[in-house]
């Protein structure tokens, strides 16, 4: 029997990493899927990005016949019910693509950016669309169930709702976030603990192998099973409170990145690319640890 989502088209902008991900998981369910790139080079690696996924998986081939490759996205949208742009992270692009989907869609059509920081109000400047919202997808994407569906000031609750009904329909973990704001949920979480993480390596408390170890051995164990809100419950909030009338007033509350980190991005140590971060990788390490976090993440999701 055929689902009814199954008769729906979906149509994803950006060929790369995020978007062949993210396209895979609607063809995997069986609805038609587009991706689109203006670049041949990533046109013509989205078929094997996909099998390269899905034999990662243990999964045969049959999602690729679901999906076909298109270099501009006007020409496949007039009859799409879903628009998902994953184009590469700048503000101007992502709103000269919005408006050309807002004037080349159906009325019905929901159109969600996959931006992982910038507030979705931002990329709907101007152009009157309640359509329009954010689906923060994270990497990679047919591991990691989390979606963030982002509410800005002129989404239309009805389309975060078709939204979050799809996003479950395909398996995945979706978030109502109410409010439009900066990194949104996860990602505010994730770059304070990196903000404090750095800091503590920018003022000379450890090392940066003493940071991940910290983390990898306490706290990091747990949150899996544990989300931070009910850990201080579990704690006791009036426990809670002391530790923060303390330590608070302690933590890193800069605004700007720390020295340490616009040194190395100065000298060019770029992390695992350049095979220097705030540790030196060879590039079979590199592979070991990436190796590491999909096994990890495939043995989540398969429990």
């Amino acid at each position: 029997m055929v689902n009814a989502y199954q008769s729906k088209k979906v149509v994803i902008i950006g060929g790369g990493l995020m978007g062949c991900g993210i396209a895979q998981i609607f063809a995997s369910k069986g609805m038609r899927t587009v991706v689109c790139d203006p670049f041949e080079q990533a046109r013509d690696s989205v078929f094997d990005k996909i099998k390269d996924n899905l034999n990662l998986l243990g999964q045969d081939h049959g999602a690729l016949d679901y999906i076909s490759v298109c270099e501009d996205f006007r020409d496949v949208i007039n009859d799409a019910d879903y628009v998902i742009e994953a184009a590469l992270e700048k503000l101007e692009l992502k709103q000269s693509i919005f408006a050309d989907l807002v004037v080349g869609t159906s009325e019905d059509c929901v159109l969600a950016s996959n931006t992982s920081v910038i507030p979705i109000h931002r990329i709907a400047k101007g152009l009157n669309c309640e359509r329009i919202i954010g689906t923060h997808w994270w990497n990679p994407p047919y591991l990691v169930p989390l979606v963030e569906v982002v509410q800005s000031e002129s989404s239309a609750i009805k389309y975060i709702d078709q939204m979050i009904e799809l996003l479950e329909w395909v398996g995945k973990k979706p978030i109502h976030v109410k409010k439009d704001i900066t990194g949104f949920v996860a990602n505010r979480m994730q770059h304070a603990l990196w903000r404090e993480a750095i800091a503590l390596v920018n003022d000379g408390v450890c090392d940066a192998d003493t940071v991940d170890i910290a983390v990898k051995n306490s706290f990091g164990m747990r949150l899996a099973v544990l989300g931070p809100i009910e850990n201080a419950d579990l704690a006791g909030l009036d426990l809670t409170q002391d530790i923060h009338n303390v330590v608070l007033p302690e933590l890193c509350r800069d605004i700007v990145p720390a020295r340490v980190l616009k040194d190395k991005n100065e000298a060019g140590d770029l992390g695992m690319k350049t095979g220097k971060g705030f540790k030196e990788y060879t590039p079979e390490q590199a592979a070991e640890i990436k190796r590491n976090m999909v096994k990890h993440l495939l043995q989540a999701i398969e429990t």
